[in-house]
C-alpha cells in the first residue's frame, strides 16, 4: 500500500460501502472518513416526497461532503492511509437522478466551483450488487428514513452509478461483485480481497471473488 494513500470505497445504497470501509480502516491502520447521511435535515422528507425535495436535500449534502474533504486535504495524507465510504463526485450522480433541469443547471453551477478542490482518490473500490439484493439489505438494516426507497428509484440510481463509475478514468478502479463474497463474515474472503486491494495499482480492474474462481 505504499502508493496508496486515499482509498475510497464506492457504490448504490446498501451494498456494503460502509461495512468494507470500516474493516479496512482497522485491517491497514486507516484514517476513516464516513459521510453522515442521518445529518441531513432534508432526507426523511426527500424520501417521503423526492420531487418537493430533491434540491434541498441534495445542495445539503454536496455542501456538508466539500466541508468534510476540505478538512481531509488539510490532514497529512502521508501519515496514514485514509479511507472514505463515499466518492465526492457521488453527488453528481444523485443530482441527475434526482433534479429537474432547471435545478440541475443551478447545482452544476455550484458543483463546478466546488469540485476542483477535492483531491482524486489513489484508488476506488466500487462496489455491486444487482438491484433485488441492494433492496433486501435495505430492509434487513432497518434505517428509518430508507423506508421510502423504491424499487424503481433504487434501479434507475443502480443504473446511473454503473454509468457514471466506467466513463470515469481519474484513478484506479477496482470493480467488486459482492453478490458471492461476505468480507464481513468469511475471513478468507477478506482476506483475498485486500491482497486484491493492494495489487491494484492502475487501470479498471474486476475482481472475481473466490467462490466464483472455485467453479
Amino acid at each position: 500500500m505504499k502508493d496508496t494513500r486515499f482509498i475510497v470505497v464506492e457504490g448504490p445504497i446498501g451494498v456494503g460501502k460502509t461495512s468494507l470501509a470500516r474493516i479496512l480502516s482497522k485491517e491497514l491502520n486507516g484514517r476513516l472518513i464516513l459521510e453522515n447521511p442521518e445529518e441531513n435535515p432534508f432526507l426523511s422528507s426527500f424520501y417521503t416526497d423526492r420531487r418537493r425535495h430533491a434540491f434541498q436535500t441534495q445542495l445539503f449534502f454536496l455542501i456538508s461532503r466539500y466541508r468534510q474533504h476540505q478538512e481531509l486535504s488539510q490532514m497529512d495524507l502521508f501519515e496514514k492511509v485514509v479511507i472514505s465510504d463515499y466518492f465526492f463526485q457521488k453527488d453528481r450522480i444523485f443530482a441527475g437522478v434526482n433534479l429537474d433541469s432547471a435545478e440541475l443547471e443551478l447545482y452544476d453551477q455550484v458543483y463546478s466551483l466546488l469540485n476542483p478542490y477535492i483531491p482524486e482518490p489513489d484508488l476506488i473500490l466500487f462496489l455491486q450488487a444487482n438491484t433485488d439484493i441492494l433492496m433486501e439489505r435495505i430492509r434487513m438494516r432497518g434505517k428509518g428514513y430508507e423506508k421510502g426507497i423504491s424499487l424503481e428509484y433504487l434501479d434507475e440510481l443502480n443504473q446511473a452509478y454503473t454509468n457514471f463509475i466506467f466513463h470515469y478514468s481519474g484513478s484506479p478502479l477496482l470493480v467488486i461483485e459482492t453478490t458471492d463474497i461476505d468480507f464481513v463474515n468469511n475471513r478468507e474472503d477478506l482476506d483475498d480481497l485486500i491482497n486484491e486491494i493492494k495489487r491494484t495499482k492502475k487501470g479498471i480492474h474486476y475482481y472475481v471473488p473466490m467462490g466464483r474462481r472455485e467453479r
